[in-house]
């Protein structure tokens, strides 16, 4: 039978739930880090321009993953409501203005928003409770989905509904590999530097070292 009291599992759930502040400073470092990863990709994109190299305009979805990254890192560090949202809103946010900013401008700001709550619905639908691989998978495919729907509606309304769809299956492909497999594998990498023994991620890494 177990000691604890309903009282002291509420507590602790809470407690659980409840941001420290290096929660909120890791937040916003992760936000200007990848700020400027958000910026700089903005710049690569304009050259790379993979839907004119193929003559394929839907293709340029599959370049979307670099900046569905920050929230899927930020969520599995983190791992409290809302961290992914904001971790992915202030590297928005933060690319708007390094240097100048990209040629997108304020719009950027609102794809943060969508981005964002893409990776955080995922993680709200595990009740903040599982950070495996499929589930950060998930949710750099969900940012992705909520991105090009965002995109299609106000970059690519001209577009038909085919290629639309296309680009909306591309983006999230990204969104999955990129953000949610390389994000998940370099939260894990951090983890085992000790960089995060901090938070979830190096307290699991530490534990199955030690046992």
């Amino acid at each position: 039978m177990s000691s604890a009291s309903p009282t002291s599992s509420t507590q602790s759930t809470s407690a659980r739930g409840r941001y420290r502040t290096i929660d909120l400073v890791t937040i916003a470092s992760l936000g200007v880090a990848f700020g400027v990863v958000f910026w700089a990709w903005g710049k690569l994109y304009g050259v790379i321009d993979l839907a004119t190299v193929v003559g394929y305009p839907p293709a340029g979805g599959l370049l979307a993953g670099p900046w569905l990254i920050a929230g899927v890192v930020g969520g599995l560090i983190v791992r409290k409501a809302g961290a992914a949202f904001a971790t992915e809103l202030t590297a928005a946010v933060v690319s708007m203005f390094v240097l100048g900013g990209t040629e997108w401008g304020f719009t950027v700001f609102f794809s943060g928003v969508v981005q964002g709550l893409g990776a955080e619905l995922v993680l709200l639908a595990f009740a903040y409770r599982r950070w495996t691989l499929p589930v950060a998978v998930l949710a750099g495919a969900l940012a992705g989905v909520f991105g090009a729907v965002y995109e299609a509606l106000f970059y690519y309304s001209d577009w038909d509904l085919g290629y639309q769809l296309v680009y909306g299956v591309l983006f999230a492909l990204s969104g999955a590999v990129v953000a949610g497999g390389l994000g998940w594998a370099l939260v894990r990498s951090l983890a085992t530097t000790g960089a995060l023994d901090a938070f979830g991620p190096g307290r699991e890494v530490h534990d199955a070292t030690s046992g």
